[in-house]
C-alpha cells in the first residue's frame, strides 16, 4: 500500500483515493494527484510574521537564541544576510558575523 499525501487544506492524514482524485474525509476537500506532487516540490517557508522567505533574503532574529555546545547567545535584533533555505527541522542555513555558519528555524526570524 502506498502512502497518500496529507490534505493540503486541513493537513489530515486520513486521505483516500477515489476515481483518480484524493479526498479528505474530515473537510471533504478533493484534489488531483498532480496537485499533490506539485505541492510537495514547491515548499514554502514563512517567517514569524507570515511573510514568504526566499534564498538570499535578509532577516532579523526576533528573540535571544542560546547556542548549543557553546556559551554564546544570538541577541534579539541580530541581522542575518543572505539566508539559504533547506529542508529539515532547522530550515535556514546562514552565516552570522561573530558566530559563523549555523542553522535557524524560520519561526524565530522576521524578514527585513
Amino acid at each position: 500500500m502506498s502512502a497518500l499525501p496529507a490534505c493540503p487544506k486541513c493537513q489530515s492524514e486520513f486521505t483516500y483515493e477515489d476515481s483518480g482524485v484524493y479526498i479528505c474525509p474530515e473537510c471533504a476537500h478533493e484534489w488531483p494527484p498532480q496537485a499533490a506532487e506539485a505541492a510537495e516540490e514547491a515548499r514554502i517557508y514563512r517567517d514569524s510574521a507570515g511573510n514568504v522567505l526566499q534564498d538570499g533574503d535578509t532577516v532579523t532574529v526576533i528573540k535571544d537564541l542560546k547556542l548549543k555546545g557553546s556559551g554564546g547567545v544570538i541577541k534579539m535584533g541580530t541581522k542575518v544576510k543572505g539566508i539559504r533555505l533547506v529542508d529539515g527541522d532547522h530550515n535556514i542555513d546562514c552565516k552570522i558575523d561573530g558566530f559563523g555558519p549555523m542553522s535557524l528555524k524560520s519561526e524565530f526570524v522576521k524578514k527585513v
